[in-house]
Order: structure tokens, then sequence, then C-alpha cells
């Protein structure tokens, strides 16, 4: 359910500002009244609904019931004495919000009925009076008709997208603690057996080394060919744990953006020369995350990426023909930008938007040759 403060109806395809204006019109209807008896009996009618209406998004699920009961009596009554039907709307808002199916089923019917009873009772007694609006009723109408379901689909898709956030949360932790178990375990078959054959030879060595000191030598040099075994298995293991190349998490991207019935299409060379593991697995990070923002935000039907390497940085751009990115939003508070621009700064790197005719995003890192280590040990 919303919370109370909730009047404004939120995600039924209207601005607020016409929810306001559906909060304030009654009172032009009710100062028409030439009686201040009807103004004052009108005015205490809307004070009642919009209180009735508060009360109902706080309340335990019997007294729901009363008080849109409540509600669609004077929504009834402000109708046949006023002409004023927009009321409807608000009850037909909260009626989507509504999570028992029975008691939606059973609201709705109610609704329905008595808002098409009220209108068509107040259009034949003063259909002067209401046919400048006539459009605005039929609209009303529909939105009776149409808005609890839009609102009872959006919150089970909300309820939906909210578990699945959650089941992604839990399959990350699981997986975070699986590489862990992995890491421990590689650790120990890697090094444990080996630090205890380096840890025996070296007590044996030191025995040796005044009894027999050929001997001693021996081991020794078996410690230093150990130590090398073990330090070249510790690298190997690291750079397996550093992530993917970047032409390995192309195919990855191209799935997803086919996946989603997209065009895609790509130039430049992903077989990076030279470049350490760890640009090449931040650049596919940020990939992947740009091209999951494509196919969730951007409406697009086309995504090309671009990839060039320069002597002193590599460029990797991700193109799409979509809507762009909205005005009024600042473009690292959302849609996963902060995190494409974390990544980057870690390897100093920085990213460039665009978004003209859709949205391109570049992403910049300096182009750090990688020296080949010669392996020694002393």
């Amino acid at each position: 359910m919303q919370k109370w403060y909730h009047i404004i109806p939120k995600n039924t395809g209207l601005s607020s500002y016409v929810w306001i204006i559906f909060c304030l019109l009654p009172f032009l209807f009710i100062f028409r009244s030439s009686s201040m008896y009807e103004v004052a009996f009108g005015i205490i009618m809307t004070l009642i609904f919009f209180l009735s209406y508060r009360l109902s998004f706080v309340s335990n699920s019997g007294w729901i019931y009363l008080w849109v009961s409540v509600e669609m009596a004077i929504s009834l009554v402000m109708t046949l004495f006023f002409g004023y039907v927009y009321f409807a709307l608000f009850i037909a808002f909260f009626i989507g919000n509504v999570r028992h199916f029975g008691g939606f089923l059973s609201l709705y019917i109610v609704h329905l009925t008595t808002t098409l009873i009220a209108v068509t009772t107040t259009l034949i007694t003063e259909i002067e009076a209401l046919f400048p609006q006539l459009p605005f009723i039929i609209i009303t109408i529909i939105g009776v008709i149409l808005l609890p379901f839009t609102v009872r689909y959006r919150n089970q898709q909300q309820k939906l997208e909210g578990e699945l956030e959650n089941a992604n949360e839990r399959i990350s932790q699981l997986m975070v603690l699986e590489e862990r178990e992995r890491i421990a375990r590689d650790l120990h078959d890697t090094l444990g057996q080996k630090l205890s054959m380096i840890g025996l030879k070296g007590e044996l060595a030191g025995k040796l080394v005044s009894k027999n000191p050929d001997r001693a030598i021996t081991e020794i040099d078996d410690i230093q060919q150990t130590a090398r075994t073990a330090l070249k298995e510790v690298r190997d293991m690291v750079s397996n744990m550093r992530g993917n190349k970047l032409e390995d998490e192309l195919i990855r991207v191209q799935q997803i953006i086919e996946a989603a019935e997209m065009e895609y299409s790509m130039d430049g060379d992903p077989s990076l020369k030279n470049t350490p593991l760890l640009v090449e697995n931040v650049l596919s990070m940020c990939l992947k995350e740009a091209a999951t923002n494509i196919v969730k935000h951007s409406q697009a039907t086309h995504c090309h990426v671009s990839i060039s390497q320069y002597p002193t940085e590599i460029l990797v751009s991700i193109e799409d023909n979509g809507t762009g990115m909205p005005e009024n939003i600042e473009p690292f508070q959302g849609h996963g930008l902060q995190g494409i621009r974390e990544r980057l700064e870690f390897v100093n790197g920085h990213l460039t938007i665009e978004s003209e005719k859709g949205t391109t995003l570049i992403l910049h890192v300096p182009n750090v040759i990688k020296h080949v280590e010669k392996e020694d040990y002393s």
C-alpha cells in the first residue's frame, strides 16, 4: 500500500499538477451554489472526503472498506448536487492499491456502478450545466474503468522487480561467498603443501650444514625450486582472479543486446596489445554495465561499440539510438553511471557522456604498457 501522505497518486500517467487541480476543483463547483448552506455543506463534504482518503491508507484491512464506502458516498453526493465527478478518480486509484483480489474486485464493481448511476442521473437532470465538461466526464469514466487495473498491475510489477532485485542480491552474496571459499581452497592447495615442504627441507638443511654440506646444498636447491614453483602458481591464480579479457566480454555484451532484439555492431580490435589484465577487467565491467543500461532504459533499436587503442590512451565507446538522457536528471545519479565512473577512476580513467539522438558513453583509460616480468627468485 502507499503511505498515508500519498494523497496525490503516483505512477498513474497523469502529472501531479493535474491531481492538484482535482483537489482544488471541487471548491469551484461548490462556490457556484447560490445558498451559503450548500457552500458550507460542499466544503464539509470535501474535507471529510480527504480525511477519509488519508485514513484509508493508514487503516487496517477491516477499516479500509468503511473509509472507501464513505468516499464513494461523498463522491456520489458531490456528483448529484454539484456535478463534481472527479473524486471518482481518487477512489479508483486507491482501489488499485487493494492487495486482496476479492476486495479489489468488489470495490471496483461497486465504485464503477455507483459512478455510472450518478453521472447518468446528473446528465439527465442537468444536461445543460454539464454539457461543456462532457469530454472531461467521459475521460473520468474511462479512468474509473482502467485506472484500478493499471495501478494494480504496476504495483505487482514493482513487487516482482523488488523480489527479483533481492534474489539477484542474494545470488551475488552467495557467489562472493563461493568465490571466497574457492580462493581459500586454491590457496591451501597451492601454498599449503609447498610451504610445509619448504619448512621441512629448511629444518633438514639446517641440521645437515655441519654434518653433510653437499646434502644441505641439495636441500637448499630444492627449497629454491619449490619456492619458484609456488610463486608461479600464485601468480597464475591471481591472474585468473583478476577478471575477463575485453574480447571475451564483448561476446557476452553482443548476446545481451541481441537478446533484447536490438541490432549490434562493433569496430576496432578488441584484442588489446600489452594492456594489463586489470585494465581490461575494468573496461569489461564498464562495458557490461553500459550494455545493461541500454537494454533497460534507452528504448533503442541499435547499439554500436567502437574500440580504439592509441599510444597514450584506450577509448571504448558505446553508442545507442535511443531516447537519450532526460535533461532534468543528473547524469551520474542513476543508471549505474556512477559505478562506471568510479571503476574508471580506479585505473586513472574517466567517462564522457554525449546525449544527442541517443546516448554515447566514451570510456577513457590511459594506455599503460605492460612490461613482461622476468621470473626470478633470489
